[in-house]
């Protein structure tokens, strides 16, 4: 049975809060919806209960969403809701899972839970995955997942995304979620085939189809390209 989880929902907008709720009432997997329009009430309820879920506006008078999502220790998983495109980039290195360019069409909104339900299922599979065996001469790795270890082959793999403490391995056959950093992903994977492009992505460089001033185009995902990591995937690219 698929868990029904809690949201809570942070937007100066009531017109905005009155469409999230709206969206959120034909989702089938909601157990509780708990709508701010101030941010200090939302950071109150989060101290004393526990949320699954964070829909969170970027703009906001008093406290962006930005300085709001790094007042949490522990954040549940969240999706910003922004008008404006920009702040993509930086969300992604606060390990935000999505983002909703307002107005939110319910298709797109409905992407976004899908997202992270396929993420909270592979966390409860891949809770206990923190071991890794590697032999970067080798042309694969072994990743323990409970009492298995599952072979994986490093050209099957397109790109590793950091969320939390976890990182999400994309392959073109599966998706696997192992306890740990970005960095230590760093360790495991080969660096004449991997490189760091964003504090929260590691691409196959083998995969890439297409380089943008800040973005990488591989496998149909768009990855954007951090600032501090431009000169390095340049020197990486520039030596193939």
């Amino acid at each position: 049975m698929e868990a029904l989880l809690k949201y809570v929902v942070v937007d100066d907008e009531p017109l905005a809060l009155e469409i999230l709720d709206s969206y959120l009432e034909k989702i089938d997997h909601v157990h509780s919806v708990f709508l701010f329009s101030n941010a200090g009430d939302a950071l109150r309820h989060l101290q004393d209960h526990r949320a699954d879920v964070l829909l969170l506006d970027i703009e906001m008078p008093e406290m962006t969403g930005i300085q709001f999502l790094k007042t949490l220790a522990d954040p549940p998983v969240t999706v910003f809701i922004t008008a404006y495109r920009n702040y993509a980039f930086e969300g992604y290195e606060l390990g935000v899972i999505d983002f909703l360019l307002k107005p939110i069409p319910f298709k797109r909104f409905e992407q976004a839970i899908s997202k992270i339900k396929e993420f909270l299922l592979l966390k409860a599979q891949y809770d206990h995955a923190e071991e890794l065996l590697s032999d970067k001469s080798t042309d694969f790795i072994f990743v323990k997942s409970g009492v298995q270890r599952i072979k994986l082959y490093f050209n099957e793999v397109t790109h590793i995304q950091g969320l939390k403490d976890y990182a999400i391995i994309y392959t073109s056959k599966e998706k696997i979620l192992l306890k740990g950093s970005i960095k230590a992903m760093l360790d495991i994977f080969p660096p004449k085939r991997f490189v760091r492009v964003h504090k929260s992505f590691i691409v196959s460089i083998n995969k890439i189809t297409r380089l943008e001033s800040n973005r990488i185009i591989l496998s149909g995902q768009e990855i954007p390209i951090g600032r501090n990591f431009k000169d390095d995937l340049e020197q990486v690219l520039s030596a193939r």
